[in-house]
């Protein structure tokens, strides 16, 4: 028989303050804060089928398919069916409150920084050594050896090497400065000269450079972007005070309040 563990919320408390969560605690509160007040202020409501809509989306993605695991997960979590609730709501008042500061920016950002949305498909391996770099560079160029062997003998991050050092698609705004002239200015496919940074000596070959385009997946991502750095604007200026030490322990009483940078 399993034994019974009680614990109190001061106990989850101090498990969240030793484990030094609080000033993340803290900042998902004042988010949660501003955008209900906001929301208020511009009027934003949440309509009956909105809330149904994002609940049956919520339940999907966390693979709770029966009533049976929903109930499951709110026990596990301690949460009663209001405040499931609350927290449907308050992601869809997040993405409304988004929609309505920011959805008329997306279009005027993405002009202005349309280039940092070029995307690049591209293969790279890392070195330590620029003489190794430039010797597999010119080995590369003359076709002596594949980019896939090279990243197969060079690469030493396991599921890398696998892939052949593919990096995928990225964005040219995600990229160091230097890589990321180097890579737009490049005729694909290529194979760049090395380039050094101090992460080590950059061998990348240029699949593909994709010119930007406002689609949907990049207008939610501008989106997101302006929507959270908003946040963090409105974060600075909270100043939290939290009486971290309210609780008796070994017969000895501390209220001393604590305030925590957000």
């Amino acid at each position: 028989m399993s034994e019974i563990l009680t614990l109190s919320p001061q106990d989850l408390f101090n498990q969240v303050r030793i484990s030094c969560q609080i000033p993340a605690t803290v900042e998902r509160f004042l988010h949660r804060e501003i955008v209900t007040r906001t929301a208020k202020e511009a009027d934003i409501k949440i309509e009956p089928n909105e809330l149904q809509e994002a609940a049956d989306t919520w339940r999907l993605m966390n693979q709770l398919h029966s009533v049976d695991d929903t109930w499951s997960w709110l026990h596990r979590h301690h949460i009663s069916l209001d405040e499931f609730e609350e927290l449907i709501s308050a992601n869809i008042l997040s993405s409304k409150l988004a929609q309505h500061l920011f959805a008329h920016q997306v279009e005027p950002y993405f002009l202005e920084f349309q280039q940092d949305y070029a995307r690049v498909a591209m293969y790279e391996i890392v070195l330590d050594d620029v003489d190794i770099a430039r010797e597999l560079f010119y080995a590369l160029s003359e076709e002596e050896i594949s980019f896939f062997e090279a990243a197969y003998q060079y690469i030493t991050d396991t599921e890398l090497r696998r892939k052949g050092g593919y990096k995928g698609v990225i964005y040219r705004k995600d990229l160091k400065p230097k890589i990321s002239a180097a890579v737009l200015a490049a005729n694909p496919p290529q194979i760049l000269k090395p380039i050094i940074t101090a992460e080590g000596v950059h061998l990348i070959r240029v699949e593909e450079v994709i010119e930007s385009k406002l689609d949907e997946t990049l207008r939610q991502s501008i989106l997101t972007d302006l929507f959270s750095n908003w946040l963090k604007q409105q974060v600075g200026k909270f100043e939290v005070e939290i009486n971290c030490d309210s609780s008796k322990k070994h017969n000895q009483v501390s209220t001393s309040p604590c305030k925590t940078p957000v």
